[in-house]
């Protein structure tokens, strides 16, 4: 399992951080700071899944009037790995 971190810009959350096996599936995703229930929520509906198919559900959704969310820089942490 590898783990990997990622900080977040634009929203609340200071630190993303999450671990993917070799099957590219999620675990231990933990968020510091933002809204502490709704992360918690988030951390276990991702947990196990696969890596794509949460970009795909997470990407572009916004807060407010920002123009990113929790989720949507979740989507980019798990997307910055394939910029690596």
């Amino acid at each position: 399992m590898n783990k990997y971190s990622y900080i977040p810009k634009g929203v609340c959350s200071t630190l993303i951080e999450f671990d993917l096996d070799e099957s590219d599936n999620i675990h231990n995703l933990l968020v510091s700071n933002g809204c502490n229930g709704n992360l918690k929520g988030i951390s276990k509906l991702v947990e196990g899944r696969n890596r794509s198919d949460v970009i795909d559900s997470l990407s572009g959704i916004k807060c407010g009037f920002k123009n990113t969310s929790c989720p949507d820089q979740i989507a980019k942490a798990l997307k910055s790995i394939e910029e690596k």
